[in-house]
């Protein structure tokens, strides 16, 4: 079976406690039972969080939707950008299985990620490798003003901003990613082939603005 892995890559450093933190927690929640209703991406997505404030660790692995489980997360420290970047890097290179001419390996990862604030480490190194990295669409989400969208644009082209990061603007972020996620996995369902760009995936609700 070819996976359709999905990254979320999640910021929880300090400047995300309170509010926002709750909204992510929820919205990780909300994005797991929506794919668990579709029998496309229960058939294909793969799920896996990072995080990253001082230091970045992978939470969960790429996992199945009926085995996943989310676990604790909490704010506190820093913006390892970099770091969860190298992580991220690291971890598609172990998990994704490419394809060789023989057998068929998993469709490109499709990778959501999120933050509120500015790195808070060396985070060149990490871009570096996370760019040599085989990915489909990464989407890179400014949450609130305290995020810098044209640091954002050299992770990928595809970023879209949150005007705050409260509980309606997240709550309304994972809904589209769990819808792009649908439409990631009904499109390799049905016709074999992966979402390319911004433009295939569905449009954003009112709360997330496409930074062109």
């Amino acid at each position: 079976m070819r996976r359709l892995p999905v990254y979320l890559v999640l910021d929880t450093s300090g400047s995300m406690s309170g509010e926002p933190i709750e909204a992510v927690k929820n919205g990780v929640q909300v994005l797991i039972s929506t794919l668990r209703q579709d029998p496309y991406a229960l058939e294909t997505a793969f799920i896996s969080v990072l995080t990253f404030n001082s230091e970045a660790r992978q939470l969960i692995p790429l996992t199945d939707l009926s085995s996943f489980q989310m676990q604790e997360i909490k704010a506190s420290g820093g913006t390892s950008l970099g770091a969860v970047l190298q992580l991220l890097a690291d971890c598609i290179r172990r998990e994704v299985i490419t394809s060789t001419q023989d057998v068929k390996g998993d469709w490109k990862p499709l990778i959501f990620l999120m933050t509120d604030g500015i790195p808070t480490d060396q985070w060149q190194q990490g871009l570096n490798a996370f760019k040599n990295s085989k990915t489909g669409i990464t989407v890179a989400c400014a949450a609130g003003n305290g995020a810098d969208v044209n640091l954002l644009k050299q992770i990928t082209d595809t970023v879209v901003s949150l005007d705050t990061a409260d509980a309606a603007a997240i709550k309304a972020f994972f809904k589209w990613v769990s819808a792009s996620v649908s439409t990631g996995s009904q499109k390799i369902e049905s016709g074999g082939k992966e979402v390319a760009g911004l433009n295939e995936l569905p449009p954003p609700p009112p709360e997330v603005n496409i930074v062109v």
